[in-house]
């Protein structure tokens, strides 16, 4: 049986209901996948740019510290070895890339499974458009406040940003604004709520098909 949710208004009035994509909103949500999603995309995200000096890189050292027989010291090549001060590092850090692959398949499979959870636990929010007459902060805080998610992480997706509701989003921590094109299941996991456009959601329904 198709799901049907209400499409409300910028006060939080039902206009009317839609139904949504069965095999979009209401399959069966595969948690291993939507895991891997979610460790891919904070993979992602680290910069992997850490790097020390290793024996044969940092400065000094070209002739041994002292000869090799006479002194009653331990033998040694060089004062850049890793037990002097100012010595190379042994196993340290290097830049490397920690971007995990997905396929397409599977990168589909966790979106959807990431959106019917939305459903499931009644979490997405559909409005009939989302404009605004100022770029005003207090704008985007009375959309949330007649909507009842003031104090909720939000994730926003727009047909078309506009500089309105952009400018009216970026001093609040809580909300992120996005396009359909741009959903991703890292952002849906780590949201409270997901509020999009009708529009919006035809567009994400037509791409995820």
């Amino acid at each position: 049986m198709s799901k049907k949710i209400d499409v409300l208004s910028l006060k939080g009035e039902k206009v009317k209901d839609i139904k949504l994509e069965d095999n979009i909103f209401n399959i069966e949500p595969n948690d291993a996948v939507i895991k891997d999603a979610v460790v891919a995309a904070m993979a992602g995200a680290r910069q992997g740019t850490a790097k020390v000096k290793t024996r044969s890189e940092v400065s000094g050292g070209g002739r041994k510290p002292y000869r090799q027989k006479g002194t009653g010291n331990a033998r040694q090549g060089s004062i850049r070895a890793p037990h002097y001060r100012h010595g190379g590092i042994v196993f340290g850090p290097v830049p490397r890339d920690y971007s995990k692959k997905m396929n397409k398949k599977e990168k589909r499979l966790a979106l959807k499974s990431a959106l019917s959870y939305k459903v499931l636990d009644k979490e997405l929010v559909v409005v009939s458009t989302i404009e605004f007459e100022t770029n005003k902060t207090k704008e985007m805080v009375n959309l949330l406040e007649g909507l009842n998610l003031i104090n909720h992480k939000v994730l926003v997706c727009v047909k078309e940003l506009t500089d309105n509701v952009c400018l009216a989003a970026r001093n609040l921590a809580n909300v992120k604004i996005v396009l359909p094109s741009e959903i991703n299941t890292y952002d849906l996991v780590s949201s409270d709520n997901l509020l999009i456009e009708e529009e919006a959601l035809k567009t994400l329904e037509e791409v995820l098909k």
